[in-house]
């Protein structure tokens, strides 16, 4: 027993220092994400042709190739161009614009589920657009798009595994180095899982808890 104990603290404690920096990335992702996604979909509303194009041409792209690849041309390939960047950023910048064109759609289904009617009311009793978009559009399109966002949050934890592949120090990283020095493959992923599930879980549960307010608003 002592000696599974001793093994549990040797492996663990890189993989908790690893833990730390999946959320990191994770929180700096989404944030990246939800910003962009929500200031191109806001866009889109505005319905001019060459910016729509542009927009409608990156959300294809990001979303249609593997994050694991956008994360290899932004980590490999600029360094080409003279433009270095450290992994940690690296892995932010390609999830949060693989995140971005996700959640650009999103965004926009949730802008066009709010009834035009009720942007020109809010404009007929005096408000200006950006006081209607403020005060009436957005927060109903929050709540709508909520638990999607919520879902894609939990995804996103689970995704940063691919940016160990830059090495990125987070989870996997630490387990691939762990398992390479110590061989104990069975033991070392088996707390990674363990760790990306009491990360993963408690996020859960909290997005069902949004869902569950949504229901009783609807």
């Amino acid at each position: 027993m002592d000696a599974f104990f001793t093994k549990l603290m040797t492996l663990g404690g890189p993989l908790l220092l690893g833990a730390g920096t999946t959320v990191a990335i994770t929180i700096s992702a989404l944030l990246v994400a939800v910003v962009l996604g929500l200031a191109l979909a806001l866009i889109r509303l505005l319905n001019i042709h060459p910016l729509n194009w542009l927009i409608a041409t990156y959300v294809e792209i990001f979303r249609n190739t593997p994050v694991l690849a956008q994360v290899f041309i932004i980590y490999f390939s600029l360094p080409y161009l003279g433009v270095n960047i450290n992994p940690f950023p690296a892995a932010v910048i390609g999830l949060g614009l693989n995140g971005g064109a996700m959640l650009t759609e999103v965004f926009r289904a949730g802008l066009n589920a709010i009834h035009f009617g009720q942007r020109e009311a809010a404009l007929s009793v005096g408000m200006t657009p950006w006081m209607s978009l403020r005060y009436i559009i957005l927060p109903q399109t929050w709540r709508i798009t909520l638990p999607p966002l919520g879902n894609y949050a939990i995804a996103l934890l689970k995704d940063t595994a691919v940016v160990s592949a830059i090495a990125a120090p987070e989870i996997m990283f630490w387990a691939r180095n762990l398992v390479t020095s110590t061989f104990e493959t069975t033991f070392v992923y088996i707390l990674a899982a363990l760790l990306y599930f009491c990360l993963s879980f408690p996020l859960a549960r909290l997005v069902d808890g949004f869902e569950r307010r949504q229901r009783a608003w609807q």
